[in-house]
């Protein structure tokens, strides 16, 4: 067994073992769960190669031939799990969910990426899991693994207070407030002075203006279930800081959400599922494109950063044509106001759809293929778009509550 898993399941058996110390009455609930996923994509076009595994709008080229000619076949399993959740009784719970997408340092690497460690005593919860701010349940049944571009999509280090109102939802929650900033028109292509800037100073923003947090994210949530479904609002404030290092100014911008969200029943046992979210300084909450705060302008003298607007907007529809086969189709969008500090070859708008068709031959297999298109909008007006197929073979494991009886 790779050491890194090892060391990974050797820590979720702790984890569970010391609740056991502190929960005596109650008899440890134990599943292990997960499933591996084979995917086999052919991509009509090219996307940056650290992310062929999926279609992340962003990362689609909007300059012929960047990654090569057309035309790519990829192999992939980045998108196989493996989770532990426990509990005692109804008021301790515990998640520990590693899938293998590698993403930032680890871009385009097979390898393990923490999803949920996530904790919970009573109505208190604390660790990483889905933000207080999104829905996941309007997330579509889909292969591919990105999936919408303007879905609030952001599993987040929090801590959250659950109320108890029912059948519905009720939750507070302070969340890291980890801030985006893009470098904008501030390029590092020549040498500059920043303390004597000359009229066609390139130096880096990151040279100029540094992000701080010295307060958490605050979100807020309601969802009412319902006998036709469920809806869903969520606000989120926060405070974006920054800091000039050439002169030690500091300021901050406010920022701010509202994300509506609903899955509707329809038929027997299908979904039609829709989110509008809109605000200013929320790129880091949105599934894909954007960010936080901008430069304000092109000077570099004189320069601030701003919270940048957005909305995204998410509409899918999931079809069961029987018991042992399924159809989603779908589209998703989320556009970008950009700031004059921002630079030319910078997303602004993003847009996907998908369709696909998907069996379920029996209990935990599923088989199936599915096609997607994508396009990306750059700030200059340039665009470039991108169609691949794809095809998965998907197995799920569940041990079903294993009872281990600790005492």
């Amino acid at each position: 067994m790779n050491n890194n898993w090892k060391h990974y399941l050797t820590g979720a058996a702790l984890s569970c073992l010391s609740l056991g110390a502190t929960a005596e009455a109650d008899a440890l609930n134990l599943k292990v769960y997960g499933f591996v996923q084979a995917d086999m994509i052919y991509d009509f076009k090219r996307v940056d190669p650290d992310w062929n595994d999926t279609l992340r709008v962003s990362t689609i080229p909007t300059t012929d031939g960047a990654y090569g000619d057309d035309g790519e076949f990829i192999f992939g399993v980045r998108q196989s799990r493996l989770g532990i959740s426990a509990n005692y009784g109804e008021d301790v719970t515990m998640l520990f969910e590693y899938e293998l997408f590698g993403v930032s340092g680890d871009a385009g690497q097979t390898t393990p990426r923490l999803r949920h460690a996530w904790v919970t005593w009573k109505e208190i919860g604390a660790g990483q899991t889905w933000s207080n701010f999104m829905d996941i349940d309007i997330f579509p049944n889909t292969i591919d693994y990105w999936g919408p571009t303007g879905m609030v999509f952001y599993r987040n280090k929090q801590a959250r207070y659950t109320f108890d109102a029912g059948e519905d939802e009720f939750s507070i929650a302070i969340e890291d407030p980890d801030t985006s900033i893009t470098v904008g028109r501030f390029r590092d292509d020549s040498s500059c002075d920043i303390n004597n800037p000359v009229s066609d100073c390139g130096s880096t923003i990151d040279e100029i203006v540094d992000k701080y947090n010295d307060i958490p994210d605050l979100t807020v949530r309601y969802r009412d279930n319902t006998d036709w479904g469920h809806w869903q609002l969520a606000g989120i404030a926060r405070k974006l800081g920054y800091e000039r290092t050439d002169t030690n100014d500091t300021d901050e911008e406010f920022g701010w959400g509202i994300n509506a969200s609903t899955s509707i029943k329809m038929l027997e046992n299908d979904r039609l599922k829709l989110q509008v979210v809109y605000g200013e300084g929320i790129g880091n909450y949105m599934n894909d494109g954007g960010v936080d705060i901008a430069p304000d302008s092109a000077d570099i003298t004189t320069t601030g950063v701003e919270a940048v607007e957005m909305i995204g907007v998410v509409a899918y529809y999931d079809h069961y044509w029987s018991k042992q086969w399924s159809t989603s189709i779908g589209y998703s969008f989320n556009e970008i106001d950009t700031t004059e500090g921002q630079a030319d070859n910078e997303y602004e708008k993003g847009q996907i759809a998908q369709v696909n068709l998907l069996h379920y031959p029996q209990d935990n297999v599923l088989i199936g293929g599915e096609i997607a298109w994508g396009e990306r909008e750059d700030i200059s007006g340039e665009s470039g778009d991108d169609i691949r197929i794809q095809f998965s073979l998907k197995v799920s494991f569940d041990s079903n509550n294993l009872k281990l009886g600790l005492k």
